[in-house]
């Protein structure tokens, strides 16, 4: 078996909230679970106990809670969750109201600003205030065209307050992409933003704002807040109001409305690659309930936490971290590039506010490991007890180097889950060890499950991810989709009445679970699945191999793999270094894993998210449309594929 890289102690599980949890299921259920795996499986086979023991658990503040847990609980869409219940998720995320801090807002000018949970309530009430006088009112939109600062919290916190729907996108993304977005949920009201700074440059956006406010057309009121300067010349953005003159109001109170279990709290959006981004509607019961389980007992969050998540407010772990407050933490908001003013930027911020779980990407860890970097040398991180990492697989490589480089006794959480569920399939457990490659566990109250191409549950080797019971968030469905129909599509399609989630991926024999990378990117030579990720992996080994592209080419009947590289600057990708690769994917893959080409680009094109995109890769190679460029952060990256010498050959 294989060894782990990091093993709670007892004393430290049992002071766990996982561990507490468990304890009270035993004293009132009369069953006793030794460890995580019987755990979860408990919390699947009993659904309704569990999900109802964990509202009791966390304390959710509600006018009522009724007397249903679960109704038509077959039923994959269908099933309705505590549908007696009324509730505000801003209520639950503002029970603290004292001097603790609740917001530390850095940025890479180093700008640095402290709000504490009574400053955040009386910021919420004069914006909640001020957004009801305009007409806001239940399930109105408001937009939000920000940076990661207090402004975007504030915001959301008070269109939730009202029981109206937040939906945000950050100041990069260009005006087509985010009319692609919000032009689509006809918002009454826009928060934006003057600008914002990326590598030591100011980006000045209030003329991308003026052409948003012109092409929407249901926008009655348009707010902007400063972010470049004190106090912006807002002449260009029609009806334009300051933020602080629109929060100029005596307001202390925040009247929350208390509302179904359903009810819309946020709309977020899909990645657009292959068409427009599809609007996925989010409930502020499953987002609040979902989002305590997963802080509180799958990362042991609480009051004295410092908690810290590296995204931008266009995706979903922005709205993830946010919920941080409902567990009395402190949040850390940090806007900018990762490496500016200096590589080690965000490992010093962790140092210097006593981050507890620091969040990140997997591509930023492989980042700070190709850079060097030695944060456990450089910062004290003495405070710092996990490391999470998303957004796609983390590299076995990248495990060793967060536990040699940043600290050798924290959890190392990979997490999995996405902008559809807002939230997590497979996560961290604080009762559980640490193994190489792997995501330590399924969710508590998840029934995941591997299927193969049959649509039959197996336990060993890859297969789709999917879930066969329902979870509470789920999302209702899709703006401007009143048949569900392609709601149903998108999750349902594959495996009737089982969510289907789009990840090819196996479980492992810890009880944990591999991603190997998108379904939608599996490659297949000969008939054989390959996961993206089991390739990456092992290029990204090679020195002067900075990131990588992988595609299925439809070639003399059958598909050949085809690997595209970025190198690092003054390094050739020549026949030596080709060879090399080959030799690495073969030594630790199989031979059907070996690229039949490797072509050097100068850009690897990624979603405004981040995300590499191998189908719209796949569809230039082919000649075929890729259907909305406006959905990515660069591209014209995508150019650099199409009609290369070498895929002829």
């Amino acid at each position: 078996m294989t060894t782990p890289l990091w093993q709670p102690s007892t004393t430290a599980i049992e002071s766990t909230q996982m561990h507490a949890l468990m304890q009270r299921i035993k004293r009132e259920h009369d069953i006793d679970l030794n460890d995580y795996e019987s755990l979860h499986a408990w919390s699947v086979e009993h659904l309704e106990t569990f999900w109802s023991l964990l509202w009791d658990e966390f304390d959710i503040v509600a006018e009522r809670r009724g007397e249903d847990v679960l109704v038509h609980p077959d039923a994959m869409p269908g099933a309705r969750w505590f549908p007696q219940a009324r509730l505000n998720y801003a209520a639950n995320m503002l029970r603290r109201r004292d001097a603790h801090p609740a917001l530390i807002v850095r940025d890479e000018r180093r700008r640095r600003r402290v709000i504490s949970y009574a400053e955040l309530y009386d910021q919420v009430a004069r914006l909640a205030h001020a957004l009801q006088a305009s007409g806001v009112t239940e399930g109105d939109r408001v937009a939000g065209f920000v940076p990661n600062s207090e402004h975007a919290v504030i915001a959301l916190l008070a269109t939730a307050s009202l029981g109206a729907v937040w939906s945000s996108c950050s100041p990069d993304f260009g005006t087509h992409g985010v009319l692609d977005r919000f032009g689509q949920i006809t918002p009454k009201v826009l928060i934006a933003t003057d600008g914002y700074t990326w590598n030591g440059k100011p980006i000045d956006t209030r003329a991308r704002v003026a052409e948003i406010v012109e092409s929407i057309d249901s926008l009655e009121r348009v707010v902007v807040f400063p972010f470049l300067e004190d106090a912006p010349d807002l002449d260009i953005i029609p009806g334009a109001i300051a933020w602080s003159d629109f929060l100029d109001n005596d307001a202390s109170q925040i009247d929350f409305q208390a509302l179904p279990f359903d009810h819309p709290l946020y709309i977020l959006y899909s990645s657009g690659t292959t068409g427009a981004p599809k609007c996925i509607i989010h409930t502020a019961g499953g987002a609040l309930l979902q989002h305590f389980k997963e802080h509180r007992l799958h990362n042991d969050l609480d009051a004295e936490d410092v908690f810290f998540y590296y995204t931008t407010c266009g995706w979903m772990m922005w709205n993830w971290l946010v919920s941080g407050l409902g567990s009395g933490a402190t949040l850390l908001l940090y806007d900018g590039s990762p490496f500016a003013p200096h590589p080690e930027t965000l490992w010093q911020i962790a140092g210097e506010e006593g981050i507890t779980i620091f969040g990140t990407s997997a591509k930023y860890l492989s980042a700070c490991e190709k850079e060097g970097l030695m944060p456990g040398e450089r910062a004290d991180l003495s405070r710092l007890r996990a490391v999470l990492s998303t957004g796609s697989a983390l590299a076995h490589e990248s495990f060793d180097y967060v536990y040699a480089s940043i600290k050798s006794d924290l959890i190392l959480a990979s997490i999995s889950g996405g902008t559809d569920i807002v939230s997590c399939f497979a996560l961290g457990c604080p009762i559980k060890p640490v193994y190489r490659g792997e995501l330590q566990c399924r969710g508590l109250g998840m029934a995941v499950e591997i299927y193969d191409e049959q649509g039959q549950s197996i336990t060993h080797g890859k297969g789709e991810l999917v879930c066969t019971r329902p979870f509470p968030c789920m999302p209702i469905g899709f703006w401007n989709d009143p048949s569900d129909e392609r709601y149903r599509e998108a999750y349902f399609s594959t495996f009737p009445g089982v969510w289907a989630h789009g990840d090819y991926a196996e479980l492992t024999s810890h009880g944990g679970v591999i991603i190997h990378g998108r379904s939608d990117s599996v490659l297949n030579p000969g008939g054989v699945r390959i996961g993206t990720a089991e390739i990456y992996r092992q290029v990204e080994k090679v020195d002067g191999v900075l990131e990588s592209l992988c595609i299925g080419q439809a070639w003399q009947n059958d598909i050949r793999v085809v690997l595209f590289v970025r190198m690092r600057p003054g390094v050739t990708l020549d026949d030596a270094k080709r060879d090399e690769i080959r030799r690495m994917v073969r030594l630790h893959t199989t031979p059907r894993h070996v690229p039949a080409k490797i072509i050097a680009v100068d850009d690897i094109p990624r979603t405004l998210s981040g995300k590499i995109v191998e189908v719209a890769v796949r569809n230039v190679v082919h000649g075929e449309p890729v259907k909305n460029q406006d959905a990515l952060a660069n591209p014209e990256a995508l150019k650099l594929f199409a009609n290369l010498p070498a895929l002829a050959e």
